[in-house]
């Protein structure tokens, strides 16, 4: 009996965002990959909090959170940032007594270095690649610091440093060894991604639901290019399997997006005729074998069809074109010495740190030093991302903390024992590392469940009852949210619109780009259409959280929805012209850097663009604006979306 296939909506149709509720709900659910990972976070915190015990490390709720917050599934990657950390923290340390003799026990000096090392480190974090790993570093040498100013010079200098050396080096050692015999190698995750991706192709077919294919489009292929590099460098697999391995992940995404570009009113049977091949590629490659050649297409196959069935072909073994190399992105941002939102940023983070920093000294209660801790993690590039980082913050502190409670009166007075500590450790930890291996929309909630629930039954060097530590802890996360929210809504506040405009831009870049190309490269260029669906998935995520800013950052309702409506414009455009055949889009490709310029420039403010000259230039320059062709109707709406 022959399949039945729903009709397929369009994966261009503009995206409605479900309710709140209705989205944490969908992100709590499970999915291939995500028991096993919460399991062995859990555990590894379990096994950091029993050695932290036994050898009488402080803070061992600090090393459990650096084992949350840096775990990553792929092992390969855990061991690198483990055996990083562990070079780099003697650095760190001789750094930090250099700072501290410089200082002189001076606490003028030490605030100052504290203000002048957190500018420096996160303005470094928001301008190059680094990202958070600034904030830590920044982090950790306030928090040092901070430490330093509350007891006598030499004896707070020595105290300090040495208990964060171990507070940090425990959970990186655990963590190696953790990896070296239950981590995932990249070679498995690879296979998993595969597995994955024709599974949502062939759901899209059959069912015709493209939101699965399209959150896995959004992913685009950045994320995997270095597993599939350090399988082939490390050997994990023979040469040509782990060549044959990065291949076929960049042809099951060309098919993912091939299928999302497929004609709606493509032929019942066609579509039935693709999902069979891609559920029998996919059964194949669950059982360790190499998937059938895909027969020819038909003759009157369209090019979307031409491109599933080629991805078909390379992922049974067929030659892989020669691939066109997506652009790297480069670790230093291009703007980062003229583009002030960097500085500003280094700027209210640090003063936000500073002011908790003063309020729990003025006041003499160093319980609430998680305010200053609250400052570095929560503080994000835009106002509408750090307000929903607090509230992600907040959830999850309240949550953690009710769990952490409840476990101080009902189970930790029948504790006895080190094993038993570890036992519930474990079982408190599952709940936040189920919510922090979820999509990023929530992870960080499941972060804060784990920490909060950690600082609440980890006090001393065995079980404690003491609701006074937990009740510090847990005011100072809340007034660190308090604080930053205020900084951050008050003072240069950064609109998401902004971030969003400069996705859209660095997007349509990247179409001038691939529209610059051979005809016959285009296809392979599936690196590139890879980074323009990750960009427009970007923007999408980023425009969920406009209803976190306050009203005034906000864009006008008719605005918000011109820039939903360019994330679909621009996806659309990534698909027709990776699969056009079209031998001169130099005109498309003007115009493409035409629209690029116009999102760079303010919005609503687009007759000066930086670095390109005047709007009348511009268009002097691109052209009249094609108002027909295969591509006009997605320019024209751009164009009206750029303001």
């Amino acid at each position: 009996m022959a399949k039945t296939v729903t009709a397929a909506h369009p994966i261009d149709a503009v995206e409605v965002p479900p309710s709140p509720w209705r989205q944490a709900i969908e992100d709590l659910r499970p999915f291939p990959g995500r028991a096993e990972m919460t399991w062995r976070v859990a555990l590894l915190c379990a096994l950091v909090t029993g050695t932290a015990m036994m050898f009488e490390i402080p803070e061992a709720a600090i090393s459990c959170y650096l084992i949350i917050f840096l775990m990553k599934p792929d092992a390969v990657v855990n061991i690198g940032t483990g055996i990083g950390f562990l070079v780099l923290l003697p650095g760190l340390i001789a750094f930090l007594v250099w700072v501290v003799n410089l200082t002189s026990g001076s606490t003028l000096h030490i605030m100052a270095a504290i203000v002048i090392n957190s500018c420096v480190l996160l303005y470094l974090g928001a301008a190059t690649q680094l990202g958070e790993q600034g904030s830590v570093a920044a982090l950790i040498i306030a928090f040092v610091l901070t430490l330093i100013v509350q007891a006598p010079f030499g004896d707070a200098a020595t105290f300090a440093l040495r208990e964060a050396w171990a507070m940090a080096a425990l959970p990186m050692i655990l963590m190696v060894g953790f990896n070296l015999v239950l981590g995932f190698s990249p070679v498995t995750l690879l296979r998993d991604t595969l597995r994955a991706r024709l599974a949502a192709a062939a759901q899209a077919l059959e069912t015709g639901d493209p939101a699965r294919l399209r959150e896995l489009l959004r992913e685009g292929n950045a994320p995997f290019d270095p597993q599939a590099l350090v399988a082939r460098v490390l050997r994990f697999v023979p040469l040509a399997t782990a060549r044959q391995i990065a291949a076929d992940v960049r042809a099951g995404f060309a098919l993912m997006l091939a299928v999302s570009a497929l004609p709606v009113d493509l032929a019942p049977s066609r579509r039935v005729a693709l999902a069979d091949h891609i559920r029998a590629a996919q059964a194949a490659l669950g059982e360790g074998e190499a998937p059938p050649m895909p027969p020819n297409p038909p003759a009157n196959s369209g090019p979307a069809e031409w491109a599933a069935w080629d991805a078909l072909s390379v992922l049974a073994g067929a030659p892989e074109p020669e691939v066109v190399p997506a652009p790297k992105t480069p670790f230093i941002a291009p703007d980062a010495l003229t583009n002030p939102a960097y500085t500003r940023f280094a700027l209210k983070t640090t003063a936000a740190a500073v002011s908790c920093f003063l309020i729990y000294t003025a006041i003499d209660w160093q319980g609430i030093h998680t305010a200053m801790i609250t400052c570095y993690v929560a503080a994000l590039a835009t106002t509408g991302e750090t307000v929903h980082k607090l509230a992600l913050r907040i959830t999850g502190c309240l949550i953690g903390a009710a769990i952490g409670v409840a476990a101080i009166f009902w189970v930790i007075p029948r504790i006895d024992g080190i094993g038993a500590l570890m036992v519930l450790v474990f079982l408190g930890c599952l709940v936040g590392a189920w919510v922090s291996t979820g999509p990023e929309r929530i992870a960080y909630a499941g972060v804060q469940i784990a920490l909060a629930f950690l600082l609440t039954v980890l006090q001393g060097f065995g079980p404690s009852v003491s609701l006074d530590t937990a009740q510090g802890r847990i005011f100072g996360i809340l007034l660190g949210n308090l604080v930053v929210y205020l900084i951050f809504t008050r003072i240069w506040p950064a609109p998401v619109a902004g971030e969003v405009r400069a996705f859209f831009a660095s997007a349509l870049a990247g179409l001038a780009r691939m529209a610059r190309l051979a005809p016959e490269r285009r296809p392979n260029a599936v690196g590139s259409a890879a980074a323009v669906e990750a960009l427009a998935g970007k923007a999408e995520e980023a425009l969920r959280l406009l209803p976190f800013e306050p009203r005034g950052l906000r864009p006008m309702p008719a605005r918000e929805k011109a820039l939903h409506g360019a994330v679909t414009e621009i996806e659309a455009l990534n698909r027709a012209i990776w699969l056009s055949r079209d031998a001169d889009l130099e005109h498309t490709a003007e115009r493409l850097d035409f629209l690029a310029e116009r999102f760079r420039g303010p919005a609503g403010e687009p007759g000066l663009c930086p670095g390109s000259g005047t709007l009348a230039s511009l268009t002097r320059r691109a052209g009249p604006a094609p108002m027909a062709g295969p591509f006009g109707h997605h320019l024209d709406q751009l164009q009206e979306a750029a303001g």
